[in-house]
C-alpha cells in the first residue's frame, strides 16, 4: 500500500493551530505597496483562519498535519 503524500503548494501555504484550525496569509502584501493604503497593509499583515466550509478540502490536501 502506498503511503499518502501530502500536497506540497498547500503545505507552504497553511498551517496548522493549536485548536486544529488552518491559518494562511493574506495574498498581495509583497510588492507594489506604494498604491496601496496603510489600513489596507496593516490588514494584510494579519494570518486568517480558513472557513469552516473549506476545512473539508484543506484537510484532503494536508493528511499528515
Amino acid at each position: 500500500m502506498p503511503k499518502i503524500k501530502t500536497n506540497r503548494s498547500a503545505a507552504k501555504r497553511f498551517r496548522k493551530t493549536g485548536s486544529g484550525k488552518y491559518s494562511f496569509s493574506k495574498s498581495h502584501a509583497s510588492h507594489i505597496l506604494t498604491s496601496k493604503s496603510p489600513k489596507r497593509k496593516r490588514g494584510l499583515r494579519q494570518s486568517q483562519v480558513i472557513k469552516t466550509c473549506d476545512m473539508k478540502e484543506v484537510r484532503r490536501l494536508l493528511p499528515n498535519g
